[in-house]
């Protein structure tokens, strides 16, 4: 299981970053390999951080590699201060439950899907 995170500070965004967000969205839940996604922002610094969950190396890269989403990726600086990605293996995920696992939990039970 891999994350492919999404790091930005935001700057002007206007109707065509919102319609291309969502499109990114809907291009990454269709693909074989991922596993859901998870959104939030930094209190203290005001980064957005869009957490991509994938099964394999190969997902993330098919997701990268995706028209749309290359197309998106040329226009970032229309409404982004700055970005970083953090591509990552996850060894292990728990919790005491009480939060629905994005990831498998032994001590839980299955994998959810988003």
């Amino acid at each position: 299981m891999y994350i492919a995170a999404f790091i930005y500070q935001p700057g002007q965004r206007d109707e065509e970053f919102y319609r291309l967000s969502a499109l990114i969205d809907e291009i990454a839940t269709s693909l074989p390999g991922f596993v859901g996604v998870q959104s939030w922002t930094s209190a203290d610094q005001g980064l957005i951080n869009a957490s991509y969950y994938w099964e394999d190396e190969a997902s993330i890269q098919a997701f990268a590699r995706h028209p749309r989403h290359i197309e998106a990726k040329r226009q970032y600086r229309r409404w982004y201060a700055g970005y970083q990605v953090v591509i990552s293996k996850v060894e292990r995920t728990y919790g005491d439950g009480a939060i629905a696992q994005l990831l498998g939990n032994a001590r839980q039970g299955p994998v959810l899907r988003a």
